[in-house]
């Protein structure tokens, strides 16, 4: 790892201070650029095993702001397909090339983010929590790119602001407690990857406090149209760096 690069420190701090303010100010739908970013000076697999410690520490934090206000019935229905979805990343973690998966993910963004009317119609249909709380597990297994497929989800289920981050926090706290195992058996950590996170667990905390002031400044119309812009450009995020 680049450990003496300060290329490397630059994009990692970028990375996860973003990564920080979009857990705790935009429900993850921006969070994908950590590992994308990380990714153009380390291979994908240290990237994605470097940011999941982080992310754990985010998600606590998030949890501590937003807990009341959980919708946990919409937890209860995108939470066993968040399950599978890991399974099967465990299964498929350095089998499936990150860029296919990159390039699916980029185009479902950009579809939805810009056809306001299929998002909260497909959120009625049967199974679709399943559907998206699924497709979240896996991507956020394989490159921690969960949070625009549940934001799709979530766009048509009408939560306040608050709720949507809660329930968006709680969601990400389980699933990357969940992923620990599949990581854990297949050797993904590296002591040099703990130490690297550990420095930069204080940008990761100094994000999520800068996402929760941003998010106080805004009204839910804002938010909502915010959320969808992030999902377009994550989307375009995830097509580039395929």
């Amino acid at each position: 790892m680049p450990v003496d690069n300060p290329l490397f420190w630059l994009l990692a701090v970028c990375g996860v201070l973003f990564t920080g303010i979009s857990k705790s100010g935009f429900a993850g739908g921006a969070g994908v650029i950590a590992v994308p970013l990380l990714a153009l000076v380390i291979d994908v697999p240290a990237a994605a095993a470097l940011m999941l410690p982080l992310l754990l520490v985010m998600d606590i934090r998030t949890i501590a702001y937003y807990r009341r206000e959980a919708n946990w019935r919409e937890l209860k229905l995108i939470l066993p397909g968040a399950f599978l979805g890991i399974v099967c990343g465990g299964m498929l973690l350095g089998a499936v090339p990150p860029q296919a998966l990159k390039q699916l993910l980029g185009i479902m963004c950009l579809v939805f983010a810009g056809w306001q009317a299929l998002a909260p119609l497909l959120s009625r249909l049967r199974h679709t929590a399943l559907l998206w709380g699924g497709v979240s597990g896996l991507a956020s297994t394989l490159i921690h790119a969960g949070g625009p497929p549940i934001n799709i989800y979530l766009i048509g289920r009408r939560l306040s602001k608050a709720q949507w981050l809660a329930t968006a926090g709680l969601f990400f706290g389980f699933m990357n407690l969940l992923k620990v195992v599949p990581y854990s058996y297949l050797g993904q950590w590296q002591s040099e990857l703990l130490l690297v996170g550990l420095a930069l667990i204080p940008v990761a905390l100094l994000g999520v406090k800068l996402g929760n002031w941003i998010q106080h400044q805004i009204s839910e119309q804002h938010f909502l149209l915010i959320s969808r812009i992030f999902l377009a450009g994550s989307g375009l995020l995830l097509l580039l760096t395929a």
